[in-house]
């Protein structure tokens, strides 16, 4: 995989640029699938939010035929135990990792930069925050689950060990079972995190109710 610059899609902070939220699309989708989301977060802060939409690197995906595609990493079957090349979440992570330094770089603390993610998106939302060696703001991970827990639990980040974690999923989700992100939130739980989990009536996608429970949960962080 590439490990070129992340190309991206970006909406500036209305007043002064006192926060970033990094939202990480689906397998297969690109930046601009959740650009349209940002006005419909009713977010206190919003006029000082900052949101960036990257773009995963195009590479061939095996349960695709091999298709090129947009992916954050390889996904080599869609069996339970969820077979992945964890090479290209590593790698994936470090883009990520390469965007909040660049947001750092403008001046915003990383605990004042906030990572998201659907599906695909999700794991490496994740992955990159829970190793991240400095305090971030908080983690949103939605119809996702977490192929890398084992790795976690021996290259988690100390700094990370209280940010809150947002993680919802649809239960009728036929693309990634729900019971792969309540594994993943009770995992989490395990290991001590603060993992706020929802689920909703519904399929691979979003629905109103969860907009409003992301808004609430990043209105508590960004005030």
């Amino acid at each position: 995989m590439s490990l070129e610059p992340l190309s991206t899609i970006e909406i500036p902070a209305k007043a002064k640029h006192l926060y970033s939220i990094i939202w990480l699309h689906g397998l297969g989708a690109d930046g601009h699938d959740f650009e349209n989301l940002a006005p419909e977060l009713q977010l206190t802060a919003r006029a000082n939010i900052r949101f960036i939409f990257p773009n995963a690197p195009v590479q061939p995906v095996t349960i695709n035929g091999g298709t090129p595609m947009r992916s954050w990493y390889d996904i080599l079957s869609m069996t339970e135990e969820h077979e992945v090349n964890t090479d290209d979440i590593n790698q994936s992570a470090e883009l990520i990792e390469s965007l909040i330094q660049k947001e750092v770089a403008k001046g915003i603390a990383p605990e004042n930069i906030l990572l998201a993610g659907f599906s695909q998106g999700g794991v490496i939302a994740l992955h990159t925050g829970l190793k991240y060696p400095l305090p971030l703001a908080g983690i949103v991970a939605l119809s996702t689950y977490l192929p890398t827990i084992e790795q976690l639990k021996n290259e988690r980040s100390a700094a990370n060990q209280s940010l809150p974690i947002f993680i919802a999923h649809g239960i009728i989700d036929p693309i990634v079972a729900v019971e792969a992100g309540k594994a993943a939130s009770d995992a989490l739980q395990a290991m001590g995190y603060n993992v706020e989990w929802h689920d909703y009536l519904m399929e691979h996608s979003l629905c109103v109710e969860e907009i409003e429970h992301i808004s609430a949960f990043i209105n508590l962080i960004f005030k």
